[in-house]
């Protein structure tokens, strides 16, 4: 089966994130990869907006972990960034956040490699070639 992707600038990447995050259905588990810069965070604004988050999204600047009230139950954004690998995920409380019935984004998931719940989706980003102002999009 063919892999979705589309090239998308920043107000079409955020115009995606809401759009997956209104059909998103909840509780969920949502991974996302892709260099720095690539658009994670920004994505994952988009989609804990269009799930009714009462907070703004920050970037994880020093929390790991932040949790998000929304109408459809919390939004937990997890940033494994800081993380060397899976034997730091119970510092974080990861299998906390694993039952939890909310929508977990996860950035960085290649930190907890191994540690994934199964039926995830995995959404990745990179940088285009050439065109500074796109990023492809594939899931």
């Amino acid at each position: 089966m063919p892999v979705p992707v589309a090239d998308l600038d920043e107000v079409a990447l955020v115009r995606w994130g809401e759009e997956f995050g209104r059909a998103l259905g909840a509780p969920a588990f949502v991974t996302l990869s892709g260099d720095l810069g690539a658009g994670k965070t920004t994505l994952v604004r988009a989609i804990a907006h269009a799930m009714g988050a009462t907070q703004a999204v920050t970037s994880q600047s020093y929390a790991l972990v932040s949790e998000y009230p929304s109408p459809r139950g919390p939004v937990i954004h997890v940033d494994l960034y800081r993380l060397r690998g899976p034997a730091e995920l119970p510092q974080i409380g990861w299998d906390d956040i694993l039952r939890a019935p909310a929508t977990v984004l996860v950035e960085w998931p290649d930190r907890a490699e191994g540690f994934l719940p199964s039926g995830q989706v995995a959404l990745r980003l990179e940088h285009v070639d050439g065109r500074p102002d796109l990023r492809r999009l594939t899931w």
